[in-house]
Parts: structure tokens; sequence; C-alpha cells
């Protein structure tokens, strides 16, 4: 697939870059698991993200014990919070500086990555997670650190992403227009609402078993798209 007026690329993560496995079966586990001692331990350092906390649940007494059930409960139902992913940031930040955690990352997007920044394009990550999250997973990958490849992040302190006017603000920040962005991203309402923002946008699906060809607007591998060369500064509007 060919976009001729591509000058950036914003991925998501999950089912995207990195595996749903990886995220599912190793970073939620081990947040969970490690959560409720490093709230204990820290709580005093991190008032604002306690009180955001009791705010969101309309209870300003909750104690250390109530709190880590909330969040506990939080993360059963997948909620996509601010406070609970900030911090599953900073328990992840343990795991990755340990050694205990290695980013898993598709080889084909690893590849396209490298080959669209060294073609002038602008990278950017678009995720639920925190950007702080994002960042240490991008810098401890098993195929080294990734951060240099990107020129932002993006999370949901910019608004949900089932919203078309978070990518619009997306696109003001990186100060182009939106129709010259590709999002990528293996969810369909995402996919959507970047599409109803003016971008160009492609799902990632990679267990279909149906050749990309077919479904017009989905691919399974990174391989499948043709980006031009990108001349410093000299975008297109």
């Amino acid at each position: 697939m060919e976009f001729s007026n591509t000058r950036a690329v914003i991925v998501d993560i999950e089912g995207t870059t990195s595996s749903i496995e990886f995220v599912k079966e190793r970073l939620y586990p081990y947040a969970r698991r490690h959560l409720p001692e490093y709230l204990r331990e820290h709580a005093s350092s991190l008032p604002d993200l306690i009180e955001e906390v009791k705010r969101i649940e309309g209870n300003a007494a909750l104690d250390t014990p109530q709190l880590i059930a909330v969040l506990l409960h939080w993360m059963d139902e997948d909620r996509k919070v601010t406070p609970l992913k900030e911090l599953q940031g900073l328990v992840w930040k343990q795991g990755y500086e340990s050694g205990v955690l290695r980013a898993h990352v598709y080889e084909d997007a690893v590849r396209a990555l490298r080959q669209w920044r060294e073609r002038g394009l602008d990278l950017y990550v678009y995720s639920s997670g925190s950007v702080a999250a994002q960042r240490l997973l991008f810098s401890h990958t098993e195929r080294g650190d990734l951060t240099p490849l990107f020129s932002g992040y993006f999370d949901t302190t910019t608004g949900s992403k089932l919203a078309a006017d978070s990518f619009r603000a997306i696109a003001r920040s990186i100060g182009l227009p939106a129709g010259a962005a590709l999002f990528l991203s293996d969810h369909p309402g995402e996919i959507e609402a970047a599409a109803n923002a003016g971008m160009q946008a492609l799902l990632v699906d990679r267990e279909s078993a149906a050749p990309s060809a077919a479904t017009p607007g989905r691919i399974r591998s990174f391989d499948e798209i043709a980006l031009p060369d990108v001349p410093r500064g000299s975008y297109l509007i």
C-alpha cells in the first residue's frame, strides 16, 4: 500500500508494534503483582496521583488498602484512567531496570520504523499507556533501545483514542495537517476516530487469515506499507 503524502506515522503499541501476549501475559500480571507493594512504599511521594484516584472514585477518605483495592479493580476492568496508567508505568520501570522485563516488538515493525526514520518521516506513539510507560517499553526491547526513532509520545492525557478530537489535537501538536499523518492500530474504533479526524489510517490485523489485498485498509505486517522519502523541512501542506 502506497501513501504518497505521508509525512509522519503514529503507531499504537498493543497488537500493533508489540504482541498482545506480551502486554497481557507479562506486563499486566507484573504490574498487578507489584502494584500493592509499590503503593505502600511510595504513597507519600505520590500525593497528586492518589488525590486523582480519590477524585475519580468520589471518595476523599480512601486509605492505602482501599486505594490498592480500587486500583486492582480498575486493572481487572481494564480502565483507561490516567492515574492507573501512571502507576503501572512506575511499577514497570522497576521491572525494566532490574532486567526482569524486556519488551517484545515485532521484527517487521522494527525494520519498518528504522527505514521510515531514515527516509525522513517523523514517528510518534499514541497509546493508552502513559508516556513514561511507552518510553520504558521502547527503551528496553528485545531488539535494543528504539526510543531514538521517535519524535514524540501521546497518551490519554491527550484524550480518548476513540475520539476524533484527540487525533486533531495530535496533528496540531506535531505541526502537520491531519491528512499528512498515517495512524496504525489494531483497534477498529481507533482507526475510525483517526479517519474521522482526516488522518490516513490502517488497521493492523496480524491474526487475520485473509489476504490483506482482499480487505482494503487492513494489513497484517508493516512490510506491506510503502512510504515516500521525505527531505527534512519539505513537508507538503
